[in-house]
């Protein structure tokens, strides 16, 4: 198989298991907090040991500015699933991972602020196009409190998922994995204070769901992309990155019966399309989105690198 080929399929089935990892939310049973801190658990449990096994814990290349920056997006990702979490339970799986790939908007208006980056012409239209397609996709109608109270949960996540790009972005020399792993690992105490171990207790069945997002939506997944990461051009990442909103929805639909009406389906084009244009823009035409895995001090990314849940 060459390069190139088995780099999109493991970058597709990445984003096909991401498209699951609502269904994994709502039949776990738990609450959004409680989902969190386990899949950090169990996720951390399962990078660092294919980590170790990977001899990637040896010349680590941390330093105290990429720990601590690190830290800080690990901050930003862990509430990030919170907040996404909460909007599966407010509004619908489809919904909520529609507005969430708002995200590369915000992460463009990070960088007008912080870094006077100037926002093109062409950026602002299809940023004025992006907002139309959200206008259209909530769908919002007077006295729909749940679906403006998902349609908020959705855009703080994909708020905070900008923030987290933006740090981790700053920080190089560090693979991925082991960026992902401390990510995984300051949400444990950031989200102790807020866990109901007695409700954890007697979930049943639930705990195969929360094992499941550690050990395959944070685990597996990410070592499959990281490795598709090395294979593919940019813009074949940033197409394949969209299957994971077109397999969320038909999950969604399969499984809860969810679907969206006519006038939210004429935005989700425009937002995936205005998404589709910005990300493209952002990146150069001979980088991915995350740099290659094969070097020590090749230029970290972590599970903010794409869209994925």
């Amino acid at each position: 198989m060459r390069n190139e080929t088995r780099g999109t399929v493991e970058l597709t089935l990445a984003m096909v298991l991401s498209g699951t990892l609502g269904v994994f939310v709502v039949e776990s049973g738990a609450s959004p907090f409680d989902v969190v801190f386990f899949r950090c658990l169990f996720g951390a449990a399962a990078l660092g040991a294919y980590s170790l096994a990977r001899g990637y814990l040896t010349g680590h290349g941390l330093t105290p500015r990429t720990l601590g920056l690190a830290a800080l997006g690990g901050a930003f990702i862990v509430f990030n699933w919170v907040f996404l979490f909460e909007a599966y339970e407010a509004t619908s799986i489809s919904l909520a991972t529609v507005v969430y790939h708002t995200q590369p908007f915000f992460l463009v208006l990070l960088g007008a602020v912080f870094l006077r980056e100037r926002i093109s012409a062409g950026k602002l239209g299809w940023l004025l196009l992006a907002f139309a397609g959200l206008v259209l996709v909530s769908g919002v109608r007077p006295g729909d409190t749940g679906s403006l109270k998902g349609l908020g949960f959705a855009l703080a996540a994909a708020v905070l998922y900008a923030l987290a790009t933006f740090v981790t972005k700053r920080i190089t020399g560090v693979r991925p994995h082991l960026i992902a792993l401390v990510q995984v690992l300051v949400g444990l105490p950031l989200l102790l204070p807020f866990v109901d171990f007695g409700a954890a207790s007697e979930l049943g069945g639930g705990w195969g769901w929360l094992v499941g997002l550690g050990v395959v939506h944070t685990g597996l997944m990410y070592v499959l992309m990281y490795a598709a990461y090395a294979k593919l051009p940019t813009a074949k990442i940033a197409v394949l990155a969209f299957t994971y909103p077109a397999v969320a929805m038909g999950v969604d639909w399969a499984v809860y019966g969810h679907h969206i009406g006519l006038v939210q389906a004429l935005g989700v084009p425009l937002i995936v399309l205005a998404s589709l244009k910005v990300t493209l823009a952002a990146r150069t035409p001979v980088a991915a989105p995350v740099p290659r895995t094969g070097g020590r001090a090749a230029e970290a990314a972590s599970p903010v690198a794409t869209r994925a849940g």
